[in-house]
């Protein structure tokens, strides 16, 4: 029986209801078994006496691991070099609803940055998910395979990551909408101003996301490959005013999604480099290229290529393998289709995909692109949460679950998913790793 596309999204809005509950009772019972192995967190309470926390203190419990950053960021601003290892999306947005708050002559309490923070993660990944089922019927995906993806989304094995103050929540929720606003602009064979301005908007909300995870420089690949199939368009047929706006677009969105990194960058760069002191110059403001965010990822995070490859972190690459698998094979797959009929040789004329496989495939090596990238540098117990604003993988697996033949391999990594996202959610309240 068919479900209109609204029926679709009634459906989806209960079900992330339904699932937050679950994930905020695990919060509230993580308390039944004593205090936190960790009560850090009671710091971020400018009134605290003490470290108890209450069973119902959700703004505490939520602000776990690098969400204190964030909190901290969003209060104070950045203060020490290695917190610019963290995105100043989340701090910026968390603070700017807090000054929203005093203009109207609301009165903050102790723990409003951190409240603020999880009400901005429970919206984001609510219209994120509403985003990736527009998105998917908009690139004429089954209806049924964008609505069984956006309620993968829900599920996702980000779990808690997606309901406390951290970044990957809202990044998912501007990629995807980037993403949409893409589809608008390349998907068709018009060349309007509206597309191209959909093109360009699109670049400016991939650099927003940016702003909120640096993996969202990835997205730039979709440009990039949009610019080389317009140049081989110009190359092979008549040059048109249309065709040179469409290049100018493509170029000027993909600048606007390096602008989500040139710009905490260049500031970072004018407080610690710019500015004449009695100090010496940190190392990174000497390099040729400086980059803070790559200095103190490698400095203070021991982050580089193999430098997670010891065997203490064994553990940690086995309980992210689901994930990475999932992320590369639907990648490949994407990619390298096994039911794709060979073309036929000897013409000697090259033909381009059409603009939606271009689309789809500019996703896939993004997506091959992190995985190689979690698996080589990373600290590999991310994946679990930056694949959740990744759309494609939601795709391929909605597609296993519409198949005979593997159904069954998908609803064991539905189980999965829900099994990791429940475990994963008392850890993180109780402030215990794999989080």
């Amino acid at each position: 029986m068919l479900i209109s596309s609204s029926g679709h999204r009634q459906t989806l809005v209960g079900a992330f209801v339904l699932w937050k509950s679950v994930l905020l009772l695990l919060v509230v019972g993580s308390s039944l078994g004593g205090p936190p192995y960790d009560t850090s967190t009671t710091l971020l309470d400018r009134r605290a006496r003490g470290f108890d926390e209450s069973a119902l203190d959700l703004g505490t419990k939520l602000a776990r691991w690098d969400a204190i950053y964030f909190v901290q960021n969003a209060r104070r601003g950045y203060l020490f070099e290695q917190e610019w290892a963290f995105g100043a999306g989340m701090p910026t947005l968390i603070a700017s609803v807090v000054r929203a708050f005093a203009y109207l002559g609301i009165e903050s309490s102790s723990q409003w940055e951190s409240l603020v923070g999880v009400c901005i993660a429970h919206a984001s990944h609510l219209l994120s998910v509403l985003a990736l089922h527009r998105l998917g019927l908009a690139i004429g995906k089954d209806p049924n395979i964008s609505f069984v993806a956006a309620l993968l989304h829900i599920v996702s094995p980000a779990g808690l990551f997606l309901s406390a103050p951290y970044q990957e929540s809202t990044f998912a929720l501007l990629s995807f909408l980037g993403y949409l606003l893409l589809a608008h602009g390349c998907l068709g064979p018009s060349r309007c101003i509206r597309q191209d301005a959909a093109i360009v908007g699109s670049g400016i909300l991939f650099g927003l996301a940016t702003l909120f995870r640096s993996n969202g420089l990835l997205s730039g690949v979709s440009f990039a490959v949009f610019a080389l199939a317009e140049l081989h368009r110009l190359a092979t047929s008549s040059l048109t005013f249309a065709r040179l706006r469409r290049l100018a677009a493509l170029g000027v969105g993909g600048l606007s999604v390096a602008m989500g990194s040139l710009v905490p960058q260049t500031l970072a760069y004018q407080t610690f480099c710019a500015e004449p002191s009695g100090a010496a110059l940190r190392p990174w403001c000497l390099k040729t290229l400086p980059s803070i965010y790559s200095f103190v990822q490698e400095k203070y995070w021991n982050v580089g290529l193999f430098r997670y490859w010891t065997p203490g972190n064994i553990p940690l690459f086995l309980l992210s393998a689901p994930v990475l698998y999932l992320m590369m094979r639907s990648g490949l797959d994407t990619l390298f289709p096994r039911h794709e009929v060979a073309s036929a040789r000897g013409s000697g004329v090259y033909q381009l995909p059409s603009d939606a496989s271009l689309f789809i495939g500019a996703m896939a090596v993004s997506q091959v692109i992190l995985t190689t990238l979690a698996i080589t540098t990373y600290h590999i117990q991310i994946i679990t949460r930056i694949a959740s604003g990744y759309p494609l993988w939601y795709w391929w697996l909605a597609g296993q679950l519409g198949h005979s033949a593997t159904v069954k391999f998908g609803g064991g990594v539905v189980v999965f998913m829900v099994m990791y996202a429940s475990i994963q959610g008392a850890l993180f309240a109780s402030f215990l790793p794999p989080a």
